[in-house]
């Protein structure tokens, strides 16, 4: 199967969780685009969509699946979104497609995380993927200069401003040994607004696309 292939069979795998009459927290990037596809076939059933992303947003629209602001919703039954990275114990690195503030919200508004992943993404250690962090525009050279500390090159990414209006640094050369430790720190410098790392808001569970079929990892 091609990755395409196995985004698509994930996406679709992921119905199951999805009950009907309830909400649904809905990800961003191309394998969250084969769910909401797959969502559409069963849309008179679903109560509405709480989107991470303005692209998510208008994908669901597209599909006439009712989209809510994250600010009207108290809680949500679950959350399915992908990763740039996804370890053996749920730990994730996410931002590749510059959403991971939203997507944190929304994730911190569910019961439960789904990821949904080709087996590309499942990884021994977090850190080969550049890290995202999205930051205030003025504290980003400050923030460069502490990750150079740790060891690691941060660096603008060209031509990105998220939802929120600001820029994401990308960081390279971090082997994140604890996640939850790292995130916790990143979080308490002036000027992050997020890190990528979802370590406290880890995955429940990983549907995990492979050549054999749809893998699921419970965490």
């Amino acid at each position: 199967m091609t990755q395409d292939e196995l985004k698509a069979l994930v996406g679709r795998a992921a119905l199951q969780y999805v009950q009907p009459g309830q909400l649904v927290g809905v990800g961003t990037g191309s394998t969250v685009n084969h769910f909401i596809d797959a969502l559409a076939t069963m849309k008179p059933g679903i109560a509405g969509a709480v989107s991470s992303s303005n692209q998510s947003s208008e994908r669901l629209r597209r599909h006439g699946i009712p989209v809510l602001e994250a600010e009207a919703v108290p809680s949500l039954p679950v959350y399915i979104d992908g990763a740039d990275e996804i370890d053996a114990t749920g730990f994730m690195i996410k931002g590749g497609g510059a959403a991971l503030t939203r997507e944190k919200i929304v994730a911190d508004l569910a019961e439960r995380f789904v990821c949904i992943a080709d087996e590309s993404k499942l990884v021994k250690q977090l850190g080969a993927f550049p890290l995202p962090v999205e930051v205030i525009a003025m504290a980003a050279p400050q923030i460069a200069r502490r990750f150079a500390k740790l060891g690691a090159s941060a660096a603008l990414r060209a031509g990105v401003v998220t939802d929120n209006g600001h820029p994401v640094l990308d960081v390279r050369g971090l082997a994140i040994a604890d996640p939850l430790a790292l995130e916790a720190e990143i979080n308490q410098w002036p000027g992050v607004v997020t890190v990528g790392l979802f370590a406290r808001h880890r995955a429940s569970l990983c549907l995990l696309g492979t050549a054999e079929g749809v893998r699921t990892l419970r965490f």
